[in-house]
């Protein structure tokens, strides 16, 4: 199994042939996410987003996951009420007209793994669209401390004091762990790829060695509010998720950020991919 933990830029900025095979599966889901989003109708289940975007991303060649595709409709979007991991699986809740909604997919495509999150709505929901708008100011705040090497559990509190100011609550506090991230690899490529509670055994058996490594080296590969997590960055490929709600409804984006030792601020961190859903909505409303 091949891991990433030390990555960088190659000259003038360009990403490697590594960063670039992480950045490809990134788009592929982020199409996905959005080819499946255009097809949402009322009506529609959970259940059934979680199944079209498995269709599409296997019609595409993905056999293996770092999870199975989630798909969270409503006050569901803000985890109302969850307490227990079996709650965050698809359900039969319908969509109907101005719900919002988050897809949430984690293939892993020749060997190269992405996990994303994908927020909409079904229509006008103003909630929704302040949720959305807020999101860019905690992209921009992540890349900050993570450059200033602030230890990862001193960027969450952050995180969340700037969510308190916007008037929103934490729900990435509901996630397992309470994480805002976590790391990334490379996997094998298998021709038979099984899963284990909706992860892929794969992915599992590389968090869990990086957890192995990292707790004999003072580090781990979970990025949350909790003592193990104060540590400066660790250099590879982070799975970040800030989740912002507010009355019933929640919003986030998940993507790639990439943690590297160089010296150089600007190359010693940076998102992976600027040319994504979110971020173009961000630069539209500016452009407007």
């Amino acid at each position: 199994m091949a891991a990433v933990t030390s990555v960088t830029p190659a000259a003038g900025g360009r990403l490697t042939p590594e960063l670039r095979g992480f950045r490809d599966v990134q788009r592929l889901a982020y199409a996905c996410a959005e080819a499946v989003a255009a097809q949402l109708r009322p009506g529609v289940t959970e259940r059934d987003a979680a199944r079209m975007q498995r269709a599409w991303l296997r019609e595409r060649g993905v056999r293996d996951w770092f999870h199975l595709p989630f798909a969270w409709f409503g006050d569901r979007t803000a985890f109302a009420n969850f307490r227990i991991p079996l709650q965050f699986f698809p359900t039969h809740r319908a969509l109907e007209p101005g719900m919002a909604f988050i897809l949430d997919l984690a293939p892993v495509h020749n060997g190269f793994t992405a996990d994303i999150g994908y927020s909409g709505c079904l229509g006008l929901n103003p909630v929704h669209d302040r949720l959305l708008a807020d999101l860019e100011a905690h992209r921009e705040l992540i890349l900050r401390e993570v450059r200033e090497r602030r230890p990862l559990r001193e960027i969450y509190e952050d995180v969340e004091r700037l969510m308190v100011r916007q008037g929103h609550t934490n729900r990435h506090r509901a996630y397992p762990f309470g994480v805002i991230a976590h790391k990334i690899d490379r996997v094998r490529e298998r021709r038979f790829a099984p899963t284990l509670f909706g992860f892929g055994t794969q992915s599992l058996k590389s968090l869990a060695n990086d957890a192995l490594h990292g707790h004999r080296d003072g580090w781990s590969p979970l990025w949350s509010p909790y003592t193990f997590s104060d540590h400066p960055p660790q250099p590879g490929l982070w799975a970040v998720e800030p989740h912002l709600g507010f009355r019933g409804t929640g919003a986030k984006f998940e993507e790639i950020l990439v943690v590297t030792d160089s010296k150089d601020p600007q190359e010693s961190a940076f998102w992976l991919d600027d040319d994504l859903p979110h971020v173009r909505r961000w630069q539209e409303e500016k452009a407007a």
